[in-house]
């Protein structure tokens, strides 16, 4: 697929930065992002619409910018391990034509399609961890049927899934409502989650690099393939899970997936063989602290929770579902107080995490991806390219009802679990 870059530039803020906002501190959350560098890669496709692709530019540069002013995080730089400087440097916008019908890629979304769709080559010529890294990159690519997909590539420090989500509706807004919008989307989580000096931690994770001659979890190449769930399929599976448990309880979506994924993976091992009996899940805080943090606030408000481990392997749904139900339970308004106290046990269980055989569900469903509308429609499709071995990532499907589950694993474990009986009659591969 050729994508051929036709016009780089920095859009800025429409307005400077006030001189009191300048600094943005960050919350201990936000600084365990800052060594790993992660960019979020979201992807937006619409069809085409009468009006010219030189209009739909301007649009979206001029809203944009006027987005920018109320982000103003977005457009600053990296300060140090506490905090950005507001600086309005901007971010990277980015222009491309696609020389194929955008149904191409819709027909066969494979991973290495979309990442050529996305920014991230103008921002990987960055050096790594640089305190001048950009934290947003935007492309829009336009297809020579005249649909276009525009692509944000967001930096976790600034943001977490819920984050990003609100900052492209918000832009939407903007280039559609004409500014005509209640724009509070700024709060301190440092006061409920507060930075840390971390450098000592920081020089001893290095010094275990360094004596350790490869990460324990590199197992060569890794594939992602997205599975499809209708909703039809996520209710009959939560109808017998539920049928089946005892006491009767019909677990959520994201609780069934995640145990029909989980037992499928653990169906892939030997009796003796403990991979993935380990299972974490990424939760957003916003709505579990009393009072609810507000829904629009930017950084990182979510917690990566762990499932209590399986004394005894098993594939029971009913039982796996209702691990999962009880370890997001736990997560209240307790839980999120005391999350920032234990910050620093968090950092390494999240280290340890990385170096074991533990399995990932982050799940962005419900997140208003398909409601976000420039003013030539609503998105046809959207999706991630967001790539990290034993990690599921789940989105809602094009009609609302299903899920999509894109799933990074080994290439051999990605084999065995697409042979799964029990996994492969509830969906399809896309």
């Amino acid at each position: 697929m050729d994508v051929k870059i036709i016009s780089q530039e920095v859009i800025k803020p429409s307005s400077p930065t006030p001189h009191h906002l300048r600094t943005h501190k960050l919350s201990i959350l936000d600084q365990i992002e800052v060594k790993e560098s992660i960019y979020i890669p979201l992807l937006l496709f619409y069809s085409s619409t009468p009006q010219e692709s030189v209009k739909k530019s301007d649009i979206l540069k001029q809203s944009l910018s006027k987005t920018l002013t109320h982000f103003y995080p977005f457009a600053g730089r990296l300060k140090d391990w506490f905090s950005i400087d507001c600086n309005d440097a901007g971010v990277i916008y980015t222009e491309a034509q696609v020389a194929i019908d955008m149904s191409l890629v819709l027909q066969s979304p494979e991973i290495e399609l979309l990442l050529k769709l996305l920014p991230h080559d103008s921002v990987q010529r960055l050096p790594k961890q640089s305190c001048d890294q950009v934290l947003v990159a935007i492309q829009v690519d336009f297809f020579a049927c005249g649909g276009m997909a525009i692509c944000v590539y967001v930096n976790h420090v600034v943001a977490d899934g819920a984050a990003a989500a609100t900052f492209i509706k918000r832009w939407a807004e903007v280039a559609s409502l004409d500014n005509c919008i209640d724009f509070d989307v700024i709060y301190d989580c440092s006061s409920l989650f507060p930075s840390r000096d971390l450098s000592d931690l920081v020089a001893q994770f290095a010094e275990e690099d360094e004596n350790n001659e490869e990460p324990e979890n590199l197992q060569g190449e890794t594939v992602t393939k997205r599975l499809l769930f209708s909703g039809s399929k996520i209710t009959s599976l939560r109808d017998e899970i539920g049928n089946r448990s005892i006491p009767h309880r019909r677990p959520s979506r994201f609780e069934a997936l995640a145990a029909l994924i989980w037992s499928a993976m653990l169906s892939t091992t030997s009796e003796n063989d403990t991979s993935f009996s380990k299972v974490s899940f990424s939760v957003n805080l916003r709505n579990r602290a009393k009072p609810p943090l507000p829904q629009q606030c930017i950084g990182n408000v979510y917690r990566v929770k762990e499932v209590e481990p399986l004394v005894e392997k098993t594939t029971n749904l009913s039982i796996l579902a209702a691990k999962l139900g009880d370890a997001i339970r736990k997560v209240d308004d307790e839980y999120v107080r005391k999350l920032g106290e234990g910050a620093v046990d968090y950092i390494k269980f999240l280290r340890n995490k990385v170096k074991c055989d533990t399995f990932i569900f982050v799940s962005w469903c419900r997140f208003p991806f398909y409601q976000v509308d420039f003013g030539w429609g609503k998105p046809i499709w959207c999706a991630t390219a967001l790539s990290i071995n034993r990690t599921v990532i789940l989105m809602d499907g094009r009609d609302g009802e299903g899920i999509e589950a894109w799933i990074t694993l080994g290439k051999e474990e990605m084999a065995k679990i697409l042979q799964d009986p029990g996994l492969m009659i509830y969906c399809s591969s896309g």
